[in-house]
């Protein structure tokens, strides 16, 4: 139980939170400039606005909450899930602005899954929106893959003690260099330079088909960005369809994939250490579970006689399959295609693929295949257990950069997050029955959201009931933090409300 926190925690979580805002405000800079030179008066006015209102928040947050106190592990879990959510009320401002938007509540939406890379999205026209609208939305499915409390820290954290509760509380555990400060300057560069290389690629590609240079530039920076965060925003309403392009389906392919392994796995590789490829436990278990969601993918498509030559299998199958399991949501068929066409058997095999997710400290969402190897590791020595004589000592170890056994604490963490994602995934679809929708449906959903995937089976839209909104952006909100950092809010909370009726019955 978290004791009644004083004045002054509340202050520096309040101080942390501001910064993070000011770091949106920062954000909403590059959208602002693009509409600009696109001469979209209104839509630079919107930015104007929200980036008046971030930097409002921040100099009041400096002003009155600034105390002389290092951050704590529990402030650094509030700062992380607070500040996504304040992050999202702030990022949603010139969403609702633009009149793209039922409600705030649909911006509020679209914000949190732009946030944490899902992908799902209510925004109404998307065909007619405009540049700066684009800019924005793929921007926040950039950031939001490299984190953003990683943001925070890369630019408004430097020298602060306690840096590393914030980085380790957005879910990203692991240290690529000694300092944490340079450890998000190096994922910024990571990214940057995939960013400049990958959308050079797809440019080529959109200008191989025909599109216009100017525009073909946008489009290939959206799309890098939807495809690396793992997002799957893309500009056009159809997503990938709309380019009817070999190449660029592609090129996305081995830029989601790239962009869904672990950020440590990415620094080693670059500083020369190749072979932690093929060693790493997260690689193998994302190269089993990818084989086996292709078999069973397989065998659905055959029992149904759909999509029975190559071309079409990668296209419509394996490339939505790999989508799924990165949790891109990046799609190449009609929602409604996957209930008319895809059979129950291969529509499961997305919905597990789904739930696993990508790599840990990645961009991706679900389960995390660091947690599927340990799982697998753990099952297979308690079987060596209890094959071998009593006085055995039997132990299991994974390689993740280096060697970790397994010991007790470490495998009833990974469990409980199991059970979390779990839960989640089943409430959502059970909420989604409730109102009316077909359970494959209301789970396929569920789990895209839970996972921060963004493949739709078709219930998720602007008409789609308000408490299923609401809920969704729990799932991807505690999904993409990994629920501890949120348990940890909610318990702050109760903890305060604790403290005022204590107060009330001295009184």
């Amino acid at each position: 139980m978290i004791l009644r926190p004083a004045r002054e925690d509340v202050k520096l979580i309040g101080w942390g939170i501001g910064r993070v805002i000011l770091g949106v405000g920062l954000i909403m800079t590059v959208p602002l400039v693009v509409a600009l030179l696109s001469t979209e008066w209104d839509t630079a006015l919107d930015f104007l606005i929200g980036i008046l209102a971030c930097v409002a928040f921040w100099l009041f947050m400096e002003i009155t909450c600034h105390v002389k106190k290092d951050l704590t592990w529990l402030h650094g879990l509030i700062v992380a899930s607070g500040g996504w959510l304040a992050a999202m009320i702030f990022g949603a401002i010139p969403h609702i602005l633009s009149g793209h938007f039922k409600s705030f509540l649909d911006a509020c939406f679209d914000l949190m899954s732009g946030y944490t890379t899902t992908g799902l999205f209510l925004l109404q026209d998307l065909d007619h929106a405009s540049h700066g609208l684009n800019m924005w939305r793929h921007l926040l499915t950039y950031a939001g893959g490299q984190g953003i409390i990683v943001i925070a820290l890369t630019f408004l954290f430097a020298g602060t003690a306690g840096a590393f509760k914030i980085y380790a509380s957005e879910g990203k555990e692991e240290k690529l260099l000694p300092n944490v400060i340079n450890t998000a300057r190096a994922i910024w560069m990571i990214s940057l330079t995939y960013l400049v290389v990958g959308s050079l690629f797809i440019w080529l590609a959109l200008l191989k088909e025909g599109m216009p240079v100017a525009r073909g530039g946008l489009h290939s920076v959206w799309l890098f960005m939807g495809a690396w965060s793992t997002g799957g925003f893309a500009p056009q309403s159809l997503n990938l369809l709309y380019y009817h392009s070999f190449w660029v389906q592609i090129l996305t392919l081995v830029i989601f994939v790239i962009g869904s392994f672990n950020f440590v796995l990415h620094y080693e590789v670059w500083t020369g250490n190749r072979r932690e490829i093929y060693r790493n436990v997260e690689t193998r278990s994302f190269t089993t579970t990818m084989l086996l969601g292709t078999v069973m993918l397989s065998l659905g498509f055959g029992k149904i006689g759909l999509f029975t030559n190559f071309g079409e299998f990668f296209s419509k199958g394996l490339y939505n399959l790999a989508s799924a399991h990165t949790t891109t949501g990046n799609g190449t068929v009609f929602s409604i295609s996957f209930v008319n066409e895809f059979g129950l058997i291969a529509m499961w095999a997305l919905i597990l693929v789904m739930a696993i997710g990508a790599s840990a400290a990645s961009t991706g969402g679900g389960f995390k295949g660091l947690r599927m190897g340990i799982v697998f590791k753990y099952i297979r020595g308690e079987i060596r257990r209890l094959a071998s004589p009593e006085s055995a000592v039997v132990a299991e170890k994974v390689h993740h950069v280096h060697d970790v056994w397994l010991d007790d604490a470490l495998v009833k963490g990974v469990l409980f997050v199991l059970v979390c994602y779990v839960v989640i995934y089943a409430l959502g679809g059970v909420i989604g029955i409730m109102y009316g929708y077909d359970p494959s449906v209301a789970i396929f959903d569920s789990v895209s959201a839970g996972s921060n995937t963004g493949l739709s089976a078709g219930l998720t839209g602007p008409l789609m009931p308000a408490l299923m909104k609401v809920y969704y952006i729990f799932m991807m909100w505690a999904g993409r933090l990994e629920f501890i950092s949120v348990i940890a809010l909610f318990s702050f909370g109760g903890a305060i409300l604790r403290g005022r009726g204590a107060r009330r019955k001295k009184r």
